[in-house]
């Protein structure tokens, strides 16, 4: 009796380990990248924000570029085309890139942000493969893209992975 039970406890035991592995075991990840390519942050006056950047890290302000509508994949807010605009500032560090955003009117999340929360940091972002894939593997998992859009090279979605990961996240995917 007294083997009987020993047997019957171990595989109760091999049986819990075994479950337990495979609970815990990772499904394929959406994102497959574990290098954050960057740190978004809205401001009201870029100018300010890049020269106190510039100043913090001792480095030459970053140039400004205007980020707009491109045609080789259109900016849509919300599901809806939008004629959103902003100004960007990059800061290239050693591990990190700092992407600062002054909206410019239009609809979109960066205006969206700063409206409701003032100046912060808005996304983090990862460099990804077949973008509307991983978009749509966000989507099934409940999380919204609420704004997309591209530039010459390349396209952007921002997913808000707030209520599962506490921020938004930006995917990034350059086509060269």
């Amino acid at each position: 009796m007294k083997n009987i039970l020993v047997a019957f406890v171990l595989i109760i035991g091999i049986v819990s380990v075994a479950f337990y592995s495979e609970q815990k075991m990772p499904e394929d990840p959406v994102i497959v990248s574990k290098s954050m390519a960057q740190v978004a942050i809205i401001v009201k006056d870029i100018d300010a924000a890049r020269n106190a950047w510039a100043k913090l890290l001792g480095i030459k302000d970053p140039e400004v570029s205007i980020a707009e509508s491109n045609s080789s994949r259109p900016t849509l807010y919300m599901g809806k085309s939008s004629n959103a605009k902003c100004k960007l500032a990059f800061i290239v560090l050693e591990n990190i890139q700092i992407e600062l955003i002054e909206p410019m009117g239009g609809k979109s999340t960066w205006q969206e942000y700063l409206d409701k929360h003032g100046e912060g940091i808005h996304h983090i972002a990862f460099q990804v493969k077949d973008i509307d894939g991983v978009e749509k593997r966000f989507e099934m998992q409940g999380n919204q893209t609420v704004q997309r859009g591209g530039w010459d090279g390349g396209a952007y979605s921002y997913v808000d992975a707030s209520q599962n990961l506490g921020c938004i996240l930006e995917l990034l995917e350059n086509f060269n």
